[in-house]
């Protein structure tokens, strides 16, 4: 076991969990409207300029990777348009704030009529507020709520999302009183704030909240909790935790007690097949977690596998999206393209994962599917929806 578990994050983790007084910068470029208007015009008859805002520049070899892919998405995404002639450029954002809003200026200075990253929260918000005076809006990699708003939009797939497709799908099933189980860290409490949330929305109720320090002594202490809140009436447990380091052992500490799927039910916030090695955890057997379309992923992992000969990072499909989106609005909305009324189209977009849309608020909805955790596999219980408006929304 262990004394206190490590503090590293992944990159996805990291922006996820910003300070929530982001949100105060964050929304300074408020006075571009929600209902559309605000955002550069475009001129069909002239190639479409993309600025692509990546977090290269920096000594750390993680980030440089990730710059790379996103970098190689976006362009495998422009090979792959029709009809629409998108001039791709980069900018390193070299991981700092500073720069993101340094680059973003200069991106608008040379041309860019739309803005596609950058990858973290806070230069996510540097950038946005660089830029809002001069009408451009910005597509972030990140999948941070609190920087969305004005002329941010959030690519990445966010909590409250992810929370609403499962609770939603548990009050179906008949799992309708339902007990919360997070760790005490900005991810875990942003976490457990979208899933109270997601269980009022779903019309079912909450049955308590655990939350706990992360660590063995934490765990260790919360187990026993969450087996007498299962006893006293809670069908369900919707668990905040990632795979790569709290949840196998709080699912070690779980099985113990006696609290598996399906009395109760476990749901995964996070990813529970990633990676793989999680799903043969005794505990999470039977347990439920929401995953893209796998069908759509694996398409664009053969695709990125046969262009450039690696396979893709997890985050690299966001860029291909934002392209995706980019190319389907130049050419069906002419001028008007990138205005904020354009890019809160209902009818969405389809990306490497499934369709997804912008809400007015910057964040997003994704179509995901449910998948039960049987024999060590991830099998599909409810498929992820192909449009919106649809089971599964």
């Amino acid at each position: 076991m262990f004394a206190v578990l490590r503090n590293a994050r992944k990159p996805l983790l990291r922006i996820t969990a910003a300070l929530s007084t982001m949100a105060l910068v964050a929304c300074a470029p408020g006075a571009m409207s929600s209902s559309g208007g605000s955002g550069q015009k475009t001129d069909p008859s002239t190639p479409v300029q993309v600025a692509l805002l990546v977090p290269g520049g920096t000594a750390n070899p993680g980030e440089a990777l990730l710059a790379r892919q996103l970098r190689l998405a976006a362009e495998l995404a422009v090979a792959d348009q029709k009809g629409v002639n998108i001039d791709l450029r980069v900018y390193n954002t070299g991981g700092s704030s500073a720069q993101a809003a340094q680059v973003a200026n200069q991106a608008v200075d040379e041309g860019a009529k739309i803005i596609l990253g950058p990858l973290h929260g806070e230069a996510a918000n540097a950038a946005g507020v660089a830029v809002a005076p001069r009408g451009v809006n910005v597509l972030a990699f990140s999948n941070n709520t609190d920087i969305a708003g004005g002329n941010v939009f959030v690519l990445g797939p966010t909590f409250a999302n992810t929370a609403t497709r499962l609770a939603s799908y548990a009050a179906k099933q008949g799992k309708r009183r339902i007990h919360v189980v997070s760790e005490q860290t900005p991810a875990g409490e942003a976490g457990a704030r979208a899933i109270e949330a997601a269980v009022s929305r779903a019309g079912a109720s909450l049955a308590g909240r655990t939350s706990f320090p992360r660590s063995q002594d934490g765990v260790s202490t919360a187990a026993p909790k969450i087996a007498t809140a299962a006893s006293a009436g809670a069908d369900a447990v919707f668990i905040t935790s990632n795979t790569d380091d709290v949840l196998p052992f709080l699912a070690d500490a779980l099985n113990a007690k006696g609290v598996t799927s399906p009395n109760p039910q476990l749901i995964g916030l996070t990813r529970w097949d990633i990676p793989a090695a999680a799903m043969q955890l005794p505990g999470l057997q039977g347990g439920w977690f929401a995953m893209p379309d796998r069908n759509l992923t694996q398409a664009y992992e053969a695709r990125f596998q046969a262009a450039y000969g690696e396979s893709p990072h997890a985050l690299s499909g966001l860029a291909y999206d934002g392209i995706s989106a980019i190319a389907a609005l130049a050419k069906t909305r002419g001028s008007d393209a990138f205005t904020q009324g354009s890019l809160t189209q209902n009818a969405g977009f389809v990306g490497v994962s499934g369709v997804f849309r912008f809400r007015s608020d910057g964040s997003n909805e994704r179509g995901l599917a449910i998948a039960e955790i049987r024999n060590g596999q991830a099998v599909i219980v409810e498929a992820a929806p192909r449009s919106f408006g649809g089971a599964g929304f």
